[in-house]
Protein backbone atom coordinates (compact mmCIF):
# COMPACT_ATOMS: atom_id res chain seq x y z
CA UNK A 1 0.00 0.00 0.00
CA UNK A 2 1.31 3.37 -1.22
CA UNK A 3 1.68 6.01 1.56
CA UNK A 4 1.76 9.30 -1.27
CA UNK A 5 -2.02 10.00 -0.19
CA UNK A 6 -1.07 10.19 4.06
CA UNK A 7 2.25 11.78 3.07
CA UNK A 8 0.16 14.46 1.31
CA UNK A 9 -2.29 14.97 4.46
CA UNK A 10 1.04 15.86 6.74
CA UNK A 11 2.52 19.31 7.94
CA UNK A 12 5.58 20.01 5.30
CA UNK A 13 7.02 21.49 9.17
CA UNK A 14 6.42 20.98 12.94
CA UNK A 15 4.56 23.96 14.86
CA UNK A 16 7.75 24.40 16.64
CA UNK A 17 9.70 25.28 13.08
CA UNK A 18 6.59 26.95 11.81
CA UNK A 19 6.91 30.74 10.59
CA UNK A 20 5.51 33.32 13.04
CA UNK A 21 3.95 35.30 9.99
CA UNK A 22 2.11 31.82 8.69
CA UNK A 23 0.87 31.53 12.81
CA UNK A 24 -0.38 35.38 12.51
CA UNK A 25 -1.84 34.97 9.48
CA UNK A 26 -3.98 31.76 9.85
CA UNK A 27 -5.08 33.29 13.56
CA UNK A 28 -6.28 36.50 11.36
CA UNK A 29 -7.64 34.51 8.86
CA UNK A 30 -9.54 32.49 11.55
CA UNK A 31 -10.72 35.96 13.14
CA UNK A 32 -12.12 36.64 9.80
CA UNK A 33 -13.55 33.72 9.47
CA UNK A 34 -15.28 33.57 13.05
CA UNK A 35 -16.33 37.25 12.94
CA UNK A 36 -18.23 36.57 9.66
CA UNK A 37 -19.78 33.42 10.77
CA UNK A 38 -21.14 35.08 13.60
CA UNK A 39 -22.59 37.89 11.88
CA UNK A 40 -24.27 35.27 9.84
CA UNK A 41 -25.68 33.80 13.33
CA UNK A 42 -26.94 36.90 14.66
CA UNK A 43 -29.15 37.32 11.39
CA UNK A 44 -30.36 33.67 11.55
CA UNK A 45 -31.45 34.37 15.57
CA UNK A 46 -32.78 37.55 14.52
CA UNK A 47 -35.13 36.36 12.11
CA UNK A 48 -35.91 33.58 14.35
CA UNK A 49 -36.77 36.05 17.44
CA UNK A 50 -38.50 38.38 14.73
CA UNK A 51 -36.89 41.44 14.94
CA UNK A 52 -35.58 41.13 11.42
CA UNK A 53 -38.80 40.24 10.21
CA UNK A 54 -39.95 42.38 6.70
CA UNK A 55 -38.95 39.96 4.31
CA UNK A 56 -38.65 36.69 5.84
CA UNK A 57 -36.70 35.06 2.67
CA UNK A 58 -34.50 37.63 1.86
CA UNK A 59 -33.52 37.52 5.66
CA UNK A 60 -32.81 33.52 5.43
CA UNK A 61 -31.54 34.05 2.20
CA UNK A 62 -29.00 36.38 3.52
CA UNK A 63 -28.10 34.78 6.76
CA UNK A 64 -27.31 31.54 4.63
CA UNK A 65 -25.29 33.43 2.36
CA UNK A 66 -22.73 35.26 5.17
CA UNK A 67 -22.66 31.67 6.97
CA UNK A 68 -21.78 30.58 3.87
CA UNK A 69 -19.24 32.90 3.26
CA UNK A 70 -17.60 32.38 6.56
CA UNK A 71 -16.67 28.78 4.95
CA UNK A 72 -13.92 29.81 3.03
CA UNK A 73 -11.64 31.81 5.62
CA UNK A 74 -12.13 29.46 7.93
CA UNK A 75 -11.02 26.28 5.49
CA UNK A 76 -8.10 28.62 4.92
CA UNK A 77 -7.15 29.63 8.06
CA UNK A 78 -7.09 25.73 9.23
CA UNK A 79 -4.79 24.92 5.91
CA UNK A 80 -2.47 27.84 6.41
CA UNK A 81 -2.26 26.67 10.82
CA UNK A 82 -1.46 23.09 8.96
CA UNK A 83 0.71 24.16 6.77
CA UNK A 84 -1.23 23.07 3.53
CA UNK A 85 0.15 24.39 0.07
CA UNK A 86 -3.36 25.06 -1.10
CA UNK A 87 -4.55 27.59 1.82
CA UNK A 88 -2.48 30.33 0.77
CA UNK A 89 -4.68 31.14 -2.94
CA UNK A 90 -8.15 31.37 -0.57
CA UNK A 91 -6.69 33.02 1.79
CA UNK A 92 -5.39 35.91 -0.07
CA UNK A 93 -8.65 35.83 -2.64
CA UNK A 94 -10.51 36.70 1.12
CA UNK A 95 -7.91 39.72 1.92
CA UNK A 96 -8.13 40.61 -2.07
CA UNK A 97 -11.88 41.01 -1.38
CA UNK A 98 -11.63 42.61 1.97
CA UNK A 99 -9.18 45.29 1.62
CA UNK A 100 -11.85 47.28 -1.07
CA UNK A 101 -14.78 46.31 1.60
CA UNK A 102 -12.73 48.04 4.06
CA UNK A 103 -11.79 51.07 2.53
CA UNK A 104 -15.66 51.69 1.28
CA UNK A 105 -16.69 51.25 4.78
CA UNK A 106 -14.10 54.14 6.03
CA UNK A 107 -15.48 56.29 4.07
CA UNK A 108 -18.76 56.37 5.93
CA UNK A 109 -16.84 58.01 8.97
CA UNK A 110 -17.91 57.33 12.07
CA UNK A 111 -17.70 54.14 13.91
CA UNK A 112 -17.80 53.33 9.84
CA UNK A 113 -14.15 54.58 9.60
CA UNK A 114 -13.02 52.56 12.97
CA UNK A 115 -14.28 49.04 11.52
CA UNK A 116 -13.27 49.78 8.48
CA UNK A 117 -10.02 50.97 8.76
CA UNK A 118 -9.70 47.36 10.72
CA UNK A 119 -10.65 45.10 7.82
CA UNK A 120 -8.73 46.85 5.75
CA UNK A 121 -5.48 46.72 7.76
CA UNK A 122 -5.97 43.16 8.82
CA UNK A 123 -6.18 42.17 5.40
CA UNK A 124 -3.08 43.88 4.35
CA UNK A 125 -1.18 42.25 6.77
CA UNK A 126 -2.52 39.42 5.95
CA UNK A 127 -1.14 39.53 2.15
CA UNK A 128 2.17 40.17 4.13
CA UNK A 129 2.15 37.46 5.85
CA UNK A 130 1.68 34.77 3.45
CA UNK A 131 3.55 36.46 0.74
CA UNK A 132 6.89 36.55 2.79
CA UNK A 133 9.60 34.68 1.38
CA UNK A 134 9.71 32.39 4.91
CA UNK A 135 5.69 31.83 4.21
CA UNK A 136 5.98 30.79 0.91
CA UNK A 137 9.01 28.09 1.63
CA UNK A 138 6.98 26.93 4.63
CA UNK A 139 3.87 26.07 2.64
CA UNK A 140 5.78 24.62 -0.34
CA UNK A 141 5.46 27.17 -3.00
CA UNK A 142 8.18 28.08 -5.40
CA UNK A 143 10.98 26.30 -6.42
CA UNK A 144 12.40 23.73 -4.65
CA UNK A 145 16.13 24.33 -5.61
CA UNK A 146 18.05 27.27 -5.68
CA UNK A 147 18.60 28.48 -9.40
CA UNK A 148 21.78 28.90 -10.92
CA UNK A 149 22.99 32.51 -11.44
Amino acid sequence: MSTDASSAETPRTSAATRPARLTAAAALVAAQGLVVAGLGIAMLVMLLTGRHADDTVQALTGAATVLALSVLPLAAARGLWLLRRWSRGPAMIVQLMAVPAGWQMAQNGGVWLAGGAAIALTALAVLVCVLSPTATRALGIGPSEPRDV
